[in-house]
């Protein structure tokens, strides 16, 4: 990294935390600090959702898992357009009219107030889990980048979102992902321009598409049934679209976006905004990964993208046995570039046996590539047990590091930071809000004011941001950063999207029948993933189709059995 990196490094980051603590200076209230006094237009609440999805996760893993697997990961998305229309015609219109400050105080007026405490409290393990990791994210890139200890990156990073989410609360958050989602896909587009730039003359964008797509990148829709696969057109449209509206209509720290809108109408229109944009910008830096990959094609890169990794093995017993397998992927490597050069000129010249022998000859490097890779990371485990042998999350920044310019390697870390601010500081702005209100107020017996719980929300959202470090600092890496957020997610949301839903449709069921079912659906769903039963997208699905069916079949039998006594006060 030169000055320049870091002067715009330093200077981005220093304007977001900056700008937010000024624009928001002074809530005057616990309305202020939570919704940001209902003031909000459709395309801050649009772009909020957005940026509080987006972390920097998003940008670190998602190029990544289109090198290694391809664009199919998109297919998680499908769901989420649906979700959206659900949300608008059905959560929205009831919270604005019960005019709520959580998604949870609903439950309590539904049902009671244990089933309001449980519901908050399982997003509370999610949420908190979820925070700690959005902070590691980017920690490991700066620890890449700087060298510098992962613990000291993770408290700077989190004290840096702390100090304006702390200070303006809903309000801070929101103003200040405009300029963050700004960052973001000015960054990404210049990143993406710059690849097809580096490519060899002569091989164009639509060439560089037909390179991606021999070598089984851009295939992005999978209608096979199997449940084991993860990402399946099935699993997005049904597993996605459950996870969308449990995320989406049932977790604060996107709920708290949109109850900040100034009208029903404006908080509609900046989720359909999300639902029409977000599919369209994951498949963009889906495509960016692909397209990392093609500049590796004729680039050259490392048997594992992971640093830390290949100097554990460079420094065991197990260095020449990996040095065998480096000089192998050299060998490949060229190759691999020349059989790129002949499918160049095939399709140039239209030759199709040609193209056809030179796609073949490019799946069996790849193959044989792929299997080198593996190898590396069988051999990297033994070396040490601790070190993250798979590098998808390293793929887009070691291209970064390594390739771009003075000035824009400033402005991606910059993008990757900004990711990880925002999504952050929703987290922890949703975290503090349902400790102090759903919880702490709730139970409170006193008769406080409303400064009191106004400095509550704030404490409260201080004390989660010392928690998601402390989990920052000791979280490990897991298959992929990406998918370890989506399952976290996916193990609570299900059941959490059932309770909600039989509040809205169900209204036979009561408190003691849904807290029940609550609790035996939670600890099923645990076993399940653990024993895993399904892809974890399917979880979505199940958690939320099993509380539903529990809970109706514990009101009937205990309407069978004729207890018709009150709900037990708590």
């Amino acid at each position: 990294m030169g000055l320049l990196d870091w002067i715009i490094l330093g200077s981005t980051l220093l304007f977001i935390v900056g700008f937010g603590v000024w624009k928001t200076r002074g809530s005057k209230n616990v309305d202020d600090y939570v919704r940001s006094g209902n003031d909000a237009k459709w395309w801050t609440i649009g772009l909020s959702v957005m940026a509080t999805q987006a972390s920097a996760i998003t940008f670190l893993s998602t190029p990544g898992q289109a090198f290694h697997d391809g664009m199919g990961f998109v297919q998680f998305y499908f769901g989420l357009p649906l979700a959206m229309i659900v949300i608008c015609m059905v959560f929205i219109p009831i919270y604005k009219k019960l005019n709520v400050f959580t998604a949870y105080e609903m439950l309590e007026d539904r049902f009671d107030l244990k089933t309001r405490s449980l519901t908050a409290i399982l997003f509370l393990v999610q949420r908190g889990l979820a925070a700690g990791i959005t902070i590691f994210a980017p920690s490991i890139i700066l620890s890449a980048v700087l060298g510098w200890d992962l613990r000291t990156l993770n408290i700077i990073i989190g004290i840096l979102v702390i100090i304006y989410t702390v200070s303006g609360g809903t309000k801070a958050v929101s103003v200040t992902q405009k300029q963050q989602m700004f960052i973001i896909m000015t960054g990404m587009f210049f990143a993406f321009f710059f690849i097809l730039g580096s490519l060899p003359t002569g091989v164009s964008f639509g060439e560089a598409l037909k390179i991606a797509g021999a070598n089984n990148k851009l295939q992005i829709l999978d209608f096979t049934l199997d449940t084991d696969n993860r990402y399946t057109f099935w699993s997005g449209i049904t597993g996605g679209f459950f996870l969308a509206l449990a995320y989406f209509g049932t977790d604060q720290s996107q709920v708290q976006r949109y109850l900040s809108g100034k009208s029903v109408r404006e908080s509609q229109l900046g989720l359909i905004f999300n639902g029409i944009l977000k599919i369209p910008m994951q498949f963009f830096i889906l495509l960016v990964g692909a397209m990392v990959f093609v500049f590796y094609q004729y680039n050259a890169s490392p048997l594992n993208f992971n640093p830390a990794a290949t100097q554990a093995v460079m420094e065991s017993e197990y260095v020449e046995d990996y040095k065998a397998l480096e000089k192998d992927h050299m060998e490949l490597e060229m190759k691999k570039k020349i059989a790129q050069n002949a499918f160049s000129a095939a399709l140039k010249l239209k030759e199709y046996n040609a193209i056809e022998q030179a796609k073949q000859d490019i799946i069996k490097i790849n193959q044989r590539e792929s299997a080198s890779r593996e190898a590396a990371r069988e051999l990297i485990a033994k070396a040490d047990t601790v070190v993250e042998t798979n590098d998808k999350d390293y793929v887009f920044i070691h291209f970064i590091l390594n390739n771009l310019p003075v000035g824009l390697i400033g402005l991606l870390l910059a993008v990757i930071l900004s990711a990880a601010m925002s999504s952050t500081a929703s987290e922890l702005n949703a975290l503090g809000t349902i400790t102090a209100l759903d919880l702490y107020k709730r139970n409170n017996k006193k008769d406080n004011d409303d400064k009191h719980y106004l400095l509550a929300a704030k404490g409260f959202t201080l004390l989660w941001g010392v928690i998601a470090i402390i989990i920052a600092c000791v979280a490990n890496l897991f298959d992929n950063l990406i998918q370890l957020v989506n399952i976290i997610g996916s193990i609570f949301y299900g059941n959490v999207l059932g309770i909600f839903l039989l509040a809205f449709f169900f209204k036979f069921v009561r408190g003691n029948a849904v807290f029940v079912s609550a609790i035996v659906t939670q600890i099923i769903v645990i076993i399940g993933w653990y024993l895993d039963w399904m892809s974890y997208l399917w979880l979505n699905a199940f958690g939320c189709v099993l509380v539903i069916l529990l809970a109706i079949i514990t009101q009937m039998f205990d309407n069978f059995l004729g207890n018709s006594h009150p709900e037990i006060e708590s």
